[in-house]
């Protein structure tokens, strides 16, 4: 393969350039890691001011939709992984067609960036999913929700994410505007499930099969956006975080999923009147992920370190946690354009304090940033995560 005039600067050593195509905070997160593993990372960055490519020196600027741009780029890069899933599929065929790893491959990645296809391959592989169907008009989603209940949870299958591409519909006449602009195209409609709280599972999995599966941990959504996660979930059953485990290698090995993923979960009653709970799959994420950030500071291998050995087929780390208790706070934009200030006050009050903050620019209700704590006292970690977030977010001063 020839090498771009525009390639990132090779190591010495034989160490891989690793390509990024994206250059948000799941790129700009994977630095710190590829700087300890002796990587050179090459962002395919959005624009100049983008997260990682603040922080990443070779961010070539481009448009990802631009399959020869990428190609280009790409002639420079040993592997390349994703930021995001929204790379279409005529860019992934132009790489693929001139033999570039890609990790995950296309053929896994579809099953992250359509819906429709996830939950007909999920049903097919027996893993436990809410009722579902493709619907393309009112009426065929009224019949839906006559049979299994309303409010139904109504999604365009490709494009969504933090709650965006999601409406809860009362009637099916509410979705009428859906239909008409998706002229004809199918939209997924699924029961609402009535869960006791949402979880998530990470899962790496290597080329050659290897695979390591975090703790299951607990998620608390916000206006349908992350702002805690609990790692490990708690009072979770020890033969359903197991079953949950399994699922997630399942999914993994039989949709060939190279990297890291996420595996979103409603727990539930069980439907079999046993009283007991069990689970249903809500959403993949092919890539670091949100519910992940935790293992950063509370896991021996914390997730962008892992994605990185995974796509570059090296051993994978260690995943036990490291403290019985890690909380990760999510950072969203709030009254504070300067961030950095806030440090100083955040270090004094509370030393084990982890913050991350993403070089974003602040705009309410963005995503911005995370913090994590560990220790044993599960109560008082979830209280320093909160007033740390509050306090970047400006809700208190003190």
């Amino acid at each position: 393969m020839t090498r771009s005039t525009t390639q990132a600067p090779i190591a010495p050593g034989g160490f891989p350039v690793v390509g990024i195509i994206g250059a948000g905070q799941l790129a700009r997160m994977c630095t710190a890691p590829a700087v300890e593993l002796a990587l050179t990372l090459s962002i395919f960055a959005e624009s100049e001011d983008a997260a990682a490519a603040l922080v990443v020196p070779h961010s070539p600027v481009g448009d990802y939709t631009d399959a020869e741009a990428v190609r280009e780029w790409a002639r420079g890069c040993d592997v390349v992984t994703f930021d995001h899933e929204h790379v279409p599929a005529d860019v992934l065929s132009a790489l693929e067609a001139d033999g570039v790893p890609m990790h995950p491959k296309p053929s896994a990645l579809r099953f992250a960036q359509d819906k429709l296809a996830m939950r007909e391959r999920l049903e097919g592989l027996g893993v436990p999913c809410p009722a579902w169907r493709a619907v393309v008009d009112v009426d065929e989603l009224a019949a839906f929700g006559d049979e299994h209940g309303w409010p139904v949870v109504l999604k365009t299958p490709t494009g969504g994410y933090d709650g965006k591409g999601v409406r809860v519909v009362k009637a099916a006449e509410d979705a009428a505007d859906w239909f008409a602009k998706a002229e004809g195209a199918p939209l997924l409609v699924e029961e609402a499930v009535d869960f006791t709280r949402e979880l998530s599972v990470m899962i790496g999995r290597s080329p050659s099969g290897q695979v390591a599966v975090w703790p299951v941990v607990e998620t608390v959504q916000t206006d349908g956006i992350c702002t805690e996660v609990l790692a490990p979930a708690p009072n979770l059953d020890d033969a359903l975080a197991g079953r949950i485990a399994e699922a997630a290698v399942t999914i993994a090995r039989e949709l060939d999923v190279t990297g890291v993923m996420a595996v979103e979960l409603f727990e539930r009653v069980a439907e079999n009147g046993s009283g007991q709970s069990d689970f249903v799959v809500n959403e993949l994420a092919m890539r670091p992920h949100n519910s992940g950030h935790w293992s950063m500071d509370g896991a021996v291998t914390g997730q962008f370190e892992q994605h990185l050995r995974a796509v570059l087929d090296l051993p994978l780390g260690d995943v036990t946690a490291r403290a019985p208790w890690t909380v990760m706070g999510n950072v969203l934009g709030g009254s504070y354009e300067e961030l950095y200030p806030t440090y100083k006050h955040l270090m004094a009050r509370d030393p084990a304090l982890k913050i991350h903050l993403y070089g974003k620019g602040v705009r309410p209700g963005r995503k911005i940033g995370h913090v994590n704590v560990s220790g044993t006292d599960l109560v008082g970690l979830r209280g320093r995560a909160r007033h740390a977030c509050d306090y970047l977010e400006g809700v208190v001063t003190e």
